[in-house]
């Protein structure tokens, strides 16, 4: 295990497990908001539920969403470069999948603004689809990082 641990030292195996943790958290939050938005959707805009659903979405993203994100990169790329995985294509292809992962963050959080302004970009039955997103991404990254297949 010793050449494994590269520049992170002793700290490689602690940071690797906070890594897996706050991508849990994460990924909790990418199943959320599309389910918040979801319900939001059913409701009249401007109604007191709506108003609710307005704080709980920001709540989400404030607490959860972007704080899960950034660490997730951090921890990741640090563990991922800490021995050196530049010829391993399994780490590149999971890095291209949370890079469109992000890229479903984003989108979801822009849409989520869109709808605490009263607009309603996405039908309900879409965003129940939309909700299934972040599941075909888990399967996909842990399958990489755990089969390593090339």
């Amino acid at each position: 295990m010793e050449h494994l641990i590269g520049w992170l030292g002793p700290w490689y195996m602690p940071l690797k497990a906070a890594h897996v943790v706050v991508t849990f958290f994460w990924v909790a939050g990418l199943f959320m908001l599309p389910r918040y938005l979801v319900h939001q959707a059913g409701v009249p805009v401007g109604s007191p539920e709506d108003l609710n659903w307005r704080e709980r979405t920001a709540k989400i993203r404030r607490i959860i969403l972007t704080p899960g994100l950034v660490a997730t990169w951090i921890l990741g790329l640090s563990v991922a470069t800490s021995y050196g995985l530049a010829g391993s294509g399994w780490i590149h292809a999971k890095i291209a999948l949370v890079f469109l992962l992000s890229g479903y963050h984003g989108w979801m959080v822009a849409t989520a603004k869109k709808m605490a302004r009263g607009e309603r970009p996405i039908p309900e039955r879409r965003l129940r689809f939309l909700n299934e997103v972040p599941a075909l991404f888990t399967i996909l990254i842990v399958t990489l990082a755990v089969l390593k297949p090339f």
